[in-house]
């Protein structure tokens, strides 16, 4: 028997209408992070002072 590889699988990248999720590559440690990417869908509108009576 093979010993188990200590190595974690390639996850595809996960995708929806908001967010997109891809792994990262290991740390030293072997810790394997996932970065996600939000998309905008609130605009922001500056900010004006409402005018005074």
């Amino acid at each position: 028997m093979s010993a188990p590889s200590k190595e974690r699988p390639k996850v595809p990248a996960g995708e929806t209408e908001y967010v997109k999720t891809t792994q990262m590559e290991p740390n030293e440690k072997g810790f394997v992070g996932y970065k996600t990417d939000w998309v905008q869908f609130q605009k922001e509108v500056k900010y004006e002072t409402p005018k005074k009576p």
